[in-house]
């Protein structure tokens, strides 16, 4: 969601726990009108990576989109909370509640998408298009998609700002920094990459989400909920087959193939990733 046009807000909220309720704080931006539509970035990321469908969703949608905590502009848990999947999810819950969203559509991109996973299984929300969730891998899959992630922060970390900034300026450059995640990263702006460039370098619940991942797996079925499992046909960080898995974990979920596309596809191919997330909504 582009802050010229959707300025981010922060909320606080209490986020129930077995030891009783701890605060937290989330930052969102939210634009359009409609039925409300929860959007989910991925670990390293920041609700940016949405900004190229934002504009087309709001359409139809009440559109939030949300830094997870511990990346963008959100600040990590509160000592005591852990940036795990199960604490993750009630942090989701409670700002739903916040918001005053009932139950709303969700759509999740990597991270985000086993989130949404996640919110689904529980009959917290209404529809869910999964775009490359994590969670659907081997071992050895998980292992070298982590070890590009590190890889990825690592190299975020060194790189001076004004270095970025010169990269970014240039095609070439603007490859270098994002093509693992992007099919097209030449079509991504210069100012957007230099932003997921430094909130990747600055994400401050990157080390303990990146842990608190080891074990996952998604094995559960998801009933109730309208499932779509979207992955991109050029995705370098989760490869496609994991798609084929989570159709076989969700059978009545919809696999679709997005040709062309990358692990954040939503920059590749805006108009095919905003129409597949608003037909599941409907």
């Amino acid at each position: 969601m582009a802050s010229d046009t959707a300025p981010a807000s922060m909320v606080s909220f209490e986020v129930p726990t077995p030891r009783g309720s701890r605060g937290a704080s989330v930052a969102y931006a939210r634009v359009g009108a409609g039925e409300p539509l929860l959007l989910l970035h991925g670990i390293g990321h920041h609700r940016q990576a949405w900004d190229p469908v934002v504009h087309i969703l709001a359409t139809e949608r009440d559109v939030i989109a949300v830094d997870l905590p511990g990346f963008g502009a959100s600040p990590s848990l509160p000592e005591g909370l852990p940036h795990d999947l199960p604490t993750t999810g009630a942090v989701l819950g409670a700002l739903c509640e916040a918001l005053g969203l009932d139950r709303p559509h969700v759509a999740g991109n990597s991270l985000g998408g086993l989130l949404a996973l996640e919110l689904a299984r529980e009959k917290l929300v209404r529809s869910a298009t999964v775009i490359s969730p994590a969670g659907f891998w081997t071992q050895a899959e998980r292992r070298y998609a982590f070890t590009v992630l590190r890889t990825m922060r690592h190299t975020a970390r060194r790189l001076p700002e004004p270095m970025v900034r010169r990269m970014a300026r240039t095609a070439a450059g603007r490859t270098a920094l994002t093509s693992t995640i992007y099919a097209r990263p030449a079509r991504r702006s210069p100012d957007a990459v230099v932003a997921e460039t430094l909130a990747l370098a600055h994400a401050t619940g990157f080390t303990e989400t990146l842990r608190a991942g080891t074990a996952v797996r998604f094995t559960d079925d998801v009933t109730g909920v309208p499932v779509t499992v979207a992955w991109g046909t050029r995705d370098r960080l989760l490869p496609r087959r994991q798609g084929v898995r989570a159709k076989r974990t969700i059978p009545h979920a919809r696999l679709i193939r997005l040709p062309g596309c990358g692990h954040v596809p939503m920059n590749d191919d805006p108009a095919l990733v905003a129409r597949v997330i608003l037909d599941t909504s409907r």
